[in-house]
């Protein structure tokens, strides 16, 4: 098995590129995933796993081959060396190598009566994180990214979803793309925005249906609001008019789930 001990070698320098650089993760078709659970929901959501490189004083050998799959390839590492890739405080020595997926919509696979999360212009990790997380629980049909601000591979992203980057069908495309999309499929638009709404537990979500959300500071854009099927907002008692993104899109998310005859 290969060990690496210096944090100078050739191979590492590569891997805190693809830590640090979206275009290094772009151009290689590859980005990094930290964490045991990060990796095993990675492997059940698809991603193919390239190497995975563990520090032998906190895992062993047939541990990290469990984690990582035969046919990735596994490489002992230092905990200088490890330190320098890992992006989280806590540590659990181990960081993988994993390929991209494709985020075309073509690539979605959808039922007959889909339940679609979009989300546009998400500008903050910690913010798609959340919104991923709340799809996973909700085990929505997919998520659509519509003019992504960033790479969705961002080691922010992959942290701050725990491992739901993995667990649900992404894609991304421009706000056009999109909506195109939408159309084509029959997919109803519901749009989060303060402009010409309605309550949003008055709308019927039991057929195909897309939630939408835009940034905070603001909101959707034109395009979306013309497309809509309606415009939804959440009624609120206090003095602000909005929420946190993640927070509204629980909201819709849950209610139209409850429609849907959600049940624990």
């Amino acid at each position: 098995m290969k060990q690496i001990t210096s944090a100078q070698n050739p191979y590492i320098k590569q891997l805190v590129l693809l830590q640090e650089k979206a275009k290094a993760r772009r151009q290689s078709g590859t980005f990094l995933i930290e964490g045991q659970r990060e990796l095993l929901l990675a492997r059940k959501g698809g991603y193919e796993i390239d190497t995975a490189l563990f520090v032998p004083e906190l895992l062993s050998e047939t541990e990290v081959r469990a984690l990582a799959g035969r046919q990735a390839e596994v490489i002992e590492i230092s905990r200088e060396i490890y330190q320098k890739l890992a992006y989280r405080d806590t540590t659990e020595g181990v960081i993988a190598v994993a390929k991209s997926k494709s985020l075309s919509l073509n690539d979605l696979q959808l039922g007959t009566n889909p339940l679609v999360l979009v989300a546009e212009a998400t500008e903050k990790p910690g913010n798609l994180g959340a919104l991923l997380r709340t799809a996973d629980a909700a085990k929505l049909d997919a998520v659509i990214i519509a003019d992504p601000k960033g790479d969705l591979y961002n080691p922010n992203i992959v942290r701050s979803s725990v491992g739901c980057l993995f667990t649900n069908q992404i894609a991304t495309g421009s706000t056009e793309e999109v909506i195109a999309y939408l159309k084509e499929n029959n997919i109803n638009i519901y749009c989060a925005t303060l402009q010409d709404s309605a309550y949003y537990h008055e709308q019927d979500y039991s057929t195909p249906t897309a939630l939408v959300v835009g940034t905070e500071a603001t909101g959707l854009t034109q395009p979306w609001r013309e497309a809509s099927t309606q415009n939804i907002i959440i009624p609120m008692q206090g003095e602000i008019d909005s929420m946190n993104v993640s927070v509204a899109a629980a909201v819709l998310i849950f209610e139209a789930k409850r429609q849907r005859g959600f049940s624990i």
